[in-house]
C-alpha cells in the first residue's frame, strides 16, 4: 500500500560509526588457559626446591669444610695448573686442527689421507691412553734426533729431560684435540656459501687473502659455538692429568682427600664448584663473540642478558597497568 503524496516517511536510523554495539563493548578477548603448562611448572618447582632444601641441609656435605677448602692455596695452585694447561692445549689445538681442515680441504692426496687419518685414531683412542702412551714415550725412544731421513742426525736430546710432566699434559691434550678442532674447522669452512669463494676468485685475490679475509671470518660464525663446546670439554679433560703426576685441580684436590678421608666430599664439592666457574666464564665469552660476529648476518643483534632484563622487567609492568585498567 503506496503513501499519499506530501507524507512524511520516517526512516530507522542507520548506525553509526561512533557508538559500537553494546554487545561488542562488553566483551574481552581473553587469552588461552593452559593448565597442563601451570601443572608442569608446579611439579618442577616443587623438585627444584627439594632439592635445593636437601642440598643445604643434608649434614653429608660438609659445608663448613667446603669453605675452609674452596681457597686454599693447594686448591689454587692446582686451579692456576688447569688454567695454564687448558688455554696452552686449546691454543695449540686450534692451530693444529686449522691445518688439518686446510689439509683435508686441500687438492693433494698425501695431505688429505694424512689429515684423515690423523683425525680418525686420535678420535678413536681415549684420551687417557694417549697422556698415559706419552708419559713413557721415553721408554721407547731414549733419545730424539733432528737430521737427514735415514742419515746422520745433527743434534739429539735426552727425551726424558725435555718431557716435564707440564709438557706431556699439553701436549697430549693439544694432539687430541686437534683432531675434534679440525673437524669443527673444516664444517665451518664448508658452511660458507660457494659464491663467495667463486666472488674472490672473480676478483683475482690470492688465494690465502681468500682465506683469511673473507672465508673465514665467515665460517667462525659457524666455528665459534662448536668449538666452544670442544674448549669446555678440554677443560674437564684437564682433570686425566693427573694421572701422568700432575696435580691440577682434581688432582690437588684427589691429594688432600687422601690426606684427609673425612673431607673427600667437601673437596668434590670444591672441584665441581671451580669447574662450574670456569665453564660459566667460557659460556658468557662464547655469547658475545658470538654477538659480535653476528653483525651484518642478522637484521637485530641477540640481546645481552642486562637488555632481555629490562624487556622483561617492561612488559611485566605493561602487563600490570593494563590489568588494573580493566
Amino acid at each position: 500500500m503506496s503513501e499519499p503524496p506530501g507524507a512524511t516517511v520516517a526512516l530507522p536510523e542507520a548506525p553509526t560509526d561512533t557508538e559500537p554495539p553494546k554487545a561488542l563493548t562488553a566483551q574481552r578477548v581473553l587469552p588461552l588457559r593452559r593448565p597442563g603448562r601451570w601443572i608442569a611448572t608446579a611439579v618442577v618447582l616443587i623438585l627444584v626446591a627439594q632439592f635445593v632444601h636437601g642440598l643445604v641441609t643434608n649434614p653429608f656435605y660438609q659445608w663448613d669444610r667446603w669453605s675452609y677448602w674452596f681457597l686454599r692455596p693447594t686448591i689454587l695452585d692446582g686451579l692456576l695448573i688447569t688454567l695454564e694447561v687448558a688455554a696452552y692445549s686449546a691454543v695449540l689445538g686450534l692451530v693444529g686442527g686449522v691445518l688439518l681442515a686446510l689439509a683435508r680441504l686441500s687438492k693433494s692426496p698425501v695431505l688429505r689421507a694424512v689429515s684423515w687419518t690423523y683425525v680418525w685414531a686420535f678420535r678413536s683412542i681415549p684420551l687417557i691412553v694417549v697422556l698415559i702412551f706419552l708419559y713413557n714415550f721415553s721408554a721407547l725412544y731414549k733419545t730424539l734426533s733432528v737430521g737427514i731421513p735415514f742419515g746422520p742426525a745433527f743434534f739429539s736430546f735426552d727425551e726424558s729431560k725435555l718431557a716435564t710432566d707440564m709438557v706431556v699434559a699439553v701436549v697430549g691434550l693439544s694432539l687430541n684435540e686437534a683432531a675434534y678442532a679440525a673437524e669443527v674447522v673444516r664444517g665451518g669452512i664448508l658452511s660458507v656459501d660457494q659464491g663467495q669463494h667463486e666472488a674472490a676468485a672473480a676478483l683475482g685475490l690470492p688465494k690465502g687473502y681468500q682465506f683469511r679475509r673473507i672465508v673465514f671470518p665467515q665460517a667462525l660464525r659457524s666455528i665459534i659455538p662448536n668449538y666452544v663446546n670442544q674448549l669446555i670439554g678440554l677443560i674437564k679433560g684437564t682433570s686425566l692429568v693427573f694421572y701422568v703426576s700432575l696435580l691440577d685441580l682434581f688432582g690437588s684436590a684427589q691429594t688432600m682427600g687422601s690426606t684427609y678421608p673425612g673431607d673427600i666430599v667437601p673437596l668434590l664439592l670444591v672441584v665441581t664448584v671451580w669447574y662450574l666457574i670456569l665453564t660459566s666464564v667460557v659460556s658468557v665469552i662464547q655469547f658475545y663473540v658470538e654477538r659480535y660476529y653476528a653483525r651484518g648476518a642478522t637484521r637485530s643483534l641477540p640481546p645481552t642478558p642486562l637488555q632481555k632484563l629490562r624487556t622483561g622487567l617492561t612488559d611485566l609492568r605493561a602487563r600490570i597497568r593494563r590489568e588494573a585498567a580493566v
